[in-house]
């Protein structure tokens, strides 16, 4: 049993380092195809099919900043990356950018040794109490990042728009309906605005890991922020990384080195605590957690500390293969012709949504939809944090009925 659940360990990492590098191929995507194949799968342990989903994920929350930060192709994640990670990126420091993350991403496994007991003690008990409340919590912390942009009628407009874009999409016949919608509004839009600047990447910096720090103050501050916000949203639905690293940042401000620490942070966080919430109250909080839900049906106190073992290595080992694929990048990025590589990834986008999305024109369409409203929520300067109406209303319809 032990040598099946390392090998599992070590090929979700192989797995998550290839969803994290690849926009388009999204954890979820992988994790319900596992489901759909248990089946063919009857001579493998099925905590071995756990190790494997949750070592993935965590993967992938490492590693996803790298497409954000070096190509500006996000998934729904990392997207908040790419305005300052892209602005270190033109200044040379795309690999300090990075590495600022996995120390986010690091310490993000810690801060989830340390709230994993709270959750299990305190989490049933708040969960029963807010559950009722979920949909106008969901509406308060929507207005409140509405009402914090200097033009919040168009803030709103975003947002009102991807959200009856996201429940049309939800109550179409589509496949795999996430893919088209996400990518879209926050891959296809950025790589198309960035064809249009004809961006130029100078030569990138490779610093020593040693050379590269948070200053104290700074540090505590993201500290605080991540605290203050992921372990609350890691059992809201609709509430995703992207705002829990949003709300943080209001909270306490941040530089451009906190907030991609904290944003690294969150991702992991909130991915982390996902595993735990199913075993507090028994909730699916990401599609990896469901995955894990519905091929054991119960979890146990072992398979919790499996599931924790599992989340602490396979963190460690992503941040190794980070460190190392990101200075490959870095030192090869300036190199070549980014408008082709963005042509590149595009086309690569597009091919995904064609295999497990378009199983009819209504995948097309969703896609060019979001990807329209993308463009027109960078072009407008509207924070891109509103697109996440796309989850979030047809959430909060979906508890209101």
């Amino acid at each position: 049993m032990i040598l099946e659940i390392l090998l599992a360990l070590l090929l979700g990492v192989t797995a998550g380092t290839i969803t994290g590098l690849s926009p388009g191929i999204h954890i979820n995507l992988v994790a319900s195809i596992l489901v759909a194949s248990l089946g063919s799968l009857a001579n493998i342990p099925l905590i071995a099919l756990v190790v494997f989903i949750v070592a993935m994920s965590i993967t992938h929350t490492f590693l996803d900043f790298i497409p954000s930060i070096f190509l500006g192709a996000p998934e729904e994640d990392s997207f908040l990356s790419i305005l300052p990670g892209h602005r270190m990126l033109q200044e040379g420091r795309g690999y300090e950018a990075f590495v600022i993350t996995i120390y986010g991403s690091l310490t993000a496994l810690i801060i989830i040794l340390i709230f994993t007991p709270l959750y299990l003690l305190f989490l049933p008990s708040i969960f029963e109490f807010a559950k009722s409340s979920i949909p106008y919590i969901l509406i308060l912390i929507s207005l409140y990042l509405i009402f914090r942009e200097k033009d919040f009628v168009l803030s709103l407009i975003v947002f009102l728009l991807a959200g009856i874009l996201g429940f049309a999409t939800f109550n179409l016949p589509i496949k795999e309906p996430l893919m088209p919608l996400l990518s879209g509004m926050f891959g296809l839009s950025s790589l198309i605005i960035s064809l249009k600047t004809k961006s130029k990447i100078p030569k990138q910096k490779i610093q020593e890991i040693r050379s590269i720090k948070l200053g104290k103050k700074e540090f505590f501050k993201s500290l605080a922020a991540v605290l203050i916000s992921s372990p609350f949203c890691a059992f809201l639905p609709g509430i995703g990384s992207g705002h829990a690293a949003t709300i943080g940042s209001e909270i306490i401000q941040q530089d451009t080195k906190g907030f991609l620490f904290l944003v690294g942070a969150t991702n992991t966080i909130i991915m982390g605590l996902s595993f735990i919430t199913i075993f507090a109250i028994n909730k699916a909080r990401s599609g990896s957690a469901a995955a894990i839900n519905e091929i054991l049906q119960t979890i146990s106190s072992q398979n919790l500390i499996i599931i924790l073992g599992t989340i602490i290595i396979s963190g460690i080992l992503a941040a190794v293969l980070g460190i190392k694929i990101s200075k490959f990048c870095a030192n090869n990025i300036n190199k070549l012709n980014y408008t082709y590589i963005t042509l590149f990834t595009i086309s690569i986008l597009i091919i995904f949504n064609i295999i497990f999305s378009f199983s009819s024109g209504l995948g097309l369409l969703i896609l060019i939809t979001s990807t329209s409203l993308g463009i027109f929520a960078i072009s407008s300067e509207s924070r891109r944090i509103n697109l996440m109406g796309a989850l979030i209303i047809p959430t909060i319809i979906y508890y209101l009925i």
